[in-house]
């Protein structure tokens, strides 16, 4: 009686992953259709009802989101460019990549980290430049404070990246919190992984005050690193990917191969080897660039 249950238990990853209904990030299409918040908001194709509600209700945050796809896909690009597969969109394909990400694949855990990353960074910087109504700087970052160097004073506009990680978080996940399955499991772990690695470079600037520059008082504020840390640090995640199953109860996940380590949370989940991108799949689109 043992025997049959442990090869249920064996072969239960498999199938909750192959049971995966075909999954496509449609936001991601928000940068083809342009136009009026409500033109995007009706005619981006499979948005959740959540999604649509933040859509119509924050038009300029969809905005800076929609800009922001073009910003994380060309780092995508810059960041796969000597590989084979190179992060190539389709403009005319509502999932913006084709089939190539069904696969549950380092490539697809790539690609949802750093569209989560994108989306984080998009918003926080239109919140600091003052482009959204919902948000401004960092209303904590006021007062005195101390660091290394001594006292300073907030000042400036800190960027402010809680905010944009919450509202990535309620419009991203969105969709993938109403599935159960593990290919869900696996894309929020990974949205999640690359909001922290924006905040990951958060980074203090200060400017000196006082007579030649003595910097005897000090005005300081948090700023966002360039996108291309956080496109480099998800590129190193990347290549330290870890391969997963779901646990028995479908809850979460264990590694696949028990001599590597668990996931933290900052690190990239797969569940599927990596197609042979030399290849050809028709099914799946073109995988490269054209030279030009």
């Amino acid at each position: 009686m043992n025997a049959p249950l442990g090869g249920t238990w064996l072969w239960l990853p498999l199938l909750l992953t192959w049971l995966t209904p075909e999954v496509s990030s449609s936001w991601w299409y928000m940068r083809a259709t342009g136009g009026s918040s409500r033109v995007m908001c009706d005619n981006v194709p499979g948005l959740v009802s959540r999604q649509r509600q933040l859509c119509h209700r924050h038009p300029d945050v969809m905005r800076a989101i929609s800009l922001g796809v073009s910003e994380w896909t060309a780092e995508c690009q810059h960041q796969f460019r000597q590989h084979r597969w190179n992060c190539n969109t389709l403009d005319r394909d509502h999932s913006l990549f084709g089939r190539v990400l069904l696969r549950s694949s380092r490539e697809s855990a790539f690609v949802y980290a750093i569209s989560s990353a994108g989306v984080v960074f998009a918003i926080t910087r239109a919140c600091s430049q003052g482009e959204l109504k919902s948000c401004s700087c960092d209303p904590k970052k006021k007062g005195t404070a101390k660091d290394s160097k001594g006292t300073f004073d907030w000042g400036g506009c800190s960027d402010n990246i809680d905010y944009g990680i919450k509202f990535a978080r309620a419009f991203v996940d969105a969709k993938e919190r109403k599935g159960k399955d593990a290919r869900a499991l696996m894309n929020l772990h990974n949205n999640r992984a690359g909001r922290k690695a924006v905040k990951r470079f958060l980074k203090q600037e200060c400017k000196c005050h006082g007579v030649s520059g003595s910097c005897t008082l000090r005005t300081c504020w948090l700023a966002m690193a360039d996108f291309r840390k956080t496109g480099a640090y998800l590129w190193r995640k990347y290549n330290g990917a870890i391969q997963v199953v779901m646990n028995q109860d479908g809850t979460g996940f264990t590694v696949a191969n028990k001599r590597f380590k668990k996931p933290t949370k900052n690190d990239l989940v797969y569940f599927e080897n990596s197609p042979d991108y030399c290849i050809r799949d028709r099914e799946a689109g073109p995988l490269q660039r054209p030279i030009e």
